[in-house]
């Protein structure tokens, strides 16, 4: 089992990274989101691996942090999520937005994801929920906004969208539902 590596980044594309240790390069399929952190060629990185074997290949994935590789890992075992379409969720949506969606049962939440229709998506939701641990979040603190999240699901918004907005506006401390409401709608572009 390679449960990390740590080299010299070699190369990169739109989803892979050569990583150089000790004379050789191992490509690791890594989600998109995750090529731009990785820096500049020539730069050391670290990756949190796995090795998925199968009857006639070896694949190494990559991930910037833990809780990205054991997202990827509740997605594989849920069935007909393979290994790519564990790594296509991760780079449309990240830990976050995905543990997010589970919990709140958003499916919507998965359309454009490449390979994911709306049964995968329910399965994902029903088999996930509760299983997934993002101990840090980049979402809005689920006390106060749970109902102003809540209010825009009800209108059709997806999750992504939503923390999308929730992470760009600014609330002050003693604002009501009703305003937060329509201060995150103008950050959509619903109003």
């Amino acid at each position: 089992m390679i449960t990390s590596i740590n080299g010299i980044l070699a190369g990169h594309g739109i989803d892979w990274a050569d990583i150089t240790m000790g004379g050789v390069t191992l490509r690791a399929s890594v989600p998109r989101s995750a090529i731009e952190g990785l820096g500049q060629v020539g730069k050391n990185v670290r990756l949190f691996t796995i090795l998925h074997v199968r009857d006639d290949t070896l694949t190494l994935y990559g991930f910037p942090d833990l809780e990205t590789r054991s997202a990827f890992e509740a997605l594989t075992a849920v069935n007909g999520v393979g290994p790519r379409g564990a790594l296509n969720i991760l780079s449309d949506m990240g830990p976050e937005i995905l543990a997010l969606a589970i919990e709140s049962g958003d499916t919507d939440s998965f359309k454009g994801v490449h390979g994911v229709g709306k049964k995968t998506a329910s399965r994902i939701v029903l088999e996930l929920k509760g299983k997934l641990d993002v101990s840090h979040t980049t979402s809005p603190k689920p006390n106060r906004d749970t109902e102003l999240i809540e209010a825009l699901l009800s209108l059709g918004y997806t999750m992504i969208e939503v923390t999308d907005a929730l992470s760009s506006v600014k609330f002050g401390d003693n604002m009501q539902l009703e305003e937060r409401l329509t201060i995150t709608l103008k950050a959509i572009g619903g109003i």
